[in-house]
């Protein structure tokens, strides 16, 4: 069983550069492996949106993961607590990293800043099996709250993101879940999509231990076939799905 501690926030660029060794650690470990997700509150008040313009750019061009930088520009989140507390909401069924997940993409990919409550009750019913009704009932509850300062204690200004993983009693700490821990299995792009879900090239390369473009290629090649849809992000790539 490994075992892991994420320090990280819905909007951090950083902690989206790295979900392609979060999900090759997800695939390869399966049930053998649980995350507990600490949300590390990045943004109280965003009072300077263009440091995560250069931060979304920054990690990007690091990870190949695809962004829409538009959103520091156009409408950028006023504050970043509203999401790590509809994260603890999620926890409360057990749909934490489902609805991280669509955050994440929500905010770096289609420029949605899910700072409302309205926002974030829009994006739970995209999470296959969670409660809504009940979901908007734990967000607006004092519990959540208290939730959430736990988790702001707990984080103590570590930088975003950190894992935190536990081996066979070997911990490693770092801004990347450690590929040693993970070594990627090659496997049928097709089937890594079906997965995954919604997911970037990078990611795809990672799960199947290919070159970021030998897997741009053959999702392409998938696309050809009508088996792959590919949803462009701001020009700075794509998300891909099983079509």
């Amino acid at each position: 069983m490994v075992r892991v501690t994420y320090y990280t926030d819905p909007a951090c660029p950083w902690s989206w550069a790295a979900e392609p060794a979060l999900r090759r650690l997800l695939m390869e470990f399966g049930d053998d492996v649980r995350i507990t997700y600490v949300m590390a509150g990045m943004e109280r008040e965003l009072r300077d949106p263009l440091h995560l313009l250069e931060a979304s750019l920054e990690a990007a061009a690091w990870s190949a993961m695809p962004v829409d930088p538009r959103i520091w520009l156009q409408r950028p989140p006023s504050s970043t607590y509203p999401a790590c507390q509809a994260v603890k909401a999620a926890q409360e069924q057990g749909f934490e990293g489902a609805f991280l997940r669509v955050l994440r993409e929500a905010i770096m990919c289609r420029r949605r800043p899910m700072d409302t409550a309205a926002a974030l009750v829009d994006a739970a019913r995209e999470v296959e099996g969670l409660d809504v009704e009940r979901f908007e009932i734990d967000l607006r509850s004092h519990a959540i709250v208290e939730a959430f300062a736990a988790d702001l204690e707990r984080a103590g200004g570590r930088e975003l993101p950190t894992f935190v993983l536990e081996d066979e009693g070997n911990l490693h700490s770092g801004k990347v879940a450690p590929d040693a821990l993970a070594p990627a299995r090659s496997r049928p792009i097709a089937d890594a999509l079906a997965a995954l879900g919604t997911a970037a090239a990078a990611e795809v390369a990672a799960c199947c231990d290919l070159p970021l473009a030998r897997a741009q290629a053959e999702l392409w090649q998938l696309a050809s076939q009508w088996r792959a849809r590919p949803e462009p992000v701001g020009g700075f790539g794509d998300l891909w799905s099983v079509a």
